[in-house]
């Protein structure tokens, strides 16, 4: 689904790139998935704007020349395995804001989604993140300062059919990051949730599709698919997220949620007057169902 901007950001200098008045500048920046699509723009940005940046891979070594970026330095992480969080986190050593962009999709009918998989995208999408801020955030109370930044999708918002999963993790996420400002608020450190609508990516080439030959879902599968990857194949620029990610680190006061692409935000102001049936339709319709 897209989205749309509502940032309650302070504005940056176009001129300068510098932050608002009385924003403390990032010193070091984490930045997961920093390889392709978001985390990749983010790492670009923040290295160009002369932030020093530590970038995750699953596989550091066999990063592609292309997707390296010079200035980065790349460190190992799979957020479905706890070692190698904790691993990551020690590596890192303080930071003093967090990109937790690293991510994971699937489809598919509940029905014939394995749950070996299931189970698979909540580590990657939810539990990993969530354990990486944990294991941030004893450094940040120390220092009286830090900025948690996680990427979710509008699809939390409106989820779409047969992709119920990827929409569910990042409704976790956002649960998650809301109850979290609250709790470190007072040690300084805030914590915020992006909502991006579809942006150029390699989520969709690796995303699985799961069905059976005989499942009783599969025709409606396929359209849903179809208009998945068109949505993709037509995404906007992921520099565009990069910036906001860049101002929302240094605005003097971080919003509970910022959306960015494709008019999530009138969609978000509209879905609250909307009854659950009609949006429900809505959805439905745009995809093909």
């Amino acid at each position: 689904m897209p989205d749309s901007s509502n940032s309650s950001a302070e504005p940056v200098s176009a001129a300068s790139g510098g932050p608002p008045t009385g924003a403390r500048p990032a010193g070091t920046v984490l930045v997961t998935g920093a390889t392709s699509g978001i985390g990749l723009a983010v790492a670009r940005l923040f290295v160009d704007r002369g932030v020093r940046v530590l970038g995750t891979s699953r596989n550091p070594d066999d990063i592609p020349l292309p997707d390296r970026v010079p200035g980065v330095t790349y460190l190992a992480l799979d957020q479905s395995d706890p070692a190698s969080v904790q691993a990551c986190a020690k590596a890192a050593g303080p930071v003093d804001l967090l990109v937790n962009n690293a991510g994971h999709s699937q489809g598919g009918a509940l029905e014939d989604l394995p749950e070996e998989h299931l189970e698979q995208l909540f580590r990657i999408n939810v539990l990993g993140p969530v354990a990486l801020a944990r294991a941030v955030l004893p450094a940040m109370r120390a220092a009286g300062h830090g900025r948690l930044i996680f990427v979710g999708s509008l699809m939390a918002e409106f989820p779409v059919p047969f992709q119920g999963s990827y929409a569910a993790s990042k409704l976790a996420l956002r649960g998650f990051v809301t109850a979290l400002r609250t709790e470190v608020a007072p040690f300084g450190i805030q914590a915020t949730l992006v909502q991006p609508a579809y942006y150029r990516s390699a989520i969709d080439r690796h995303r699985a599709w799961h069905t059976r030959p005989d499942s009783p879902y599969r025709d409606r599968l396929g359209v849903v698919s179809a208009r998945v990857r068109a949505q993709h194949q037509s995404a906007a620029d992921p520099a565009e997220v990069a910036e906001r990610i860049w101002r929302l680190g240094r605005a003097a006061r971080m919003p509970v949620v910022s959306m960015i692409g494709g008019n999530g935000g009138t969609l978000r102001f509209v879905r609250r007057f909307l009854p659950d049936r009609v949006a429900e339709r809505l959805v439905a319709r745009r995809y093909g169902l």
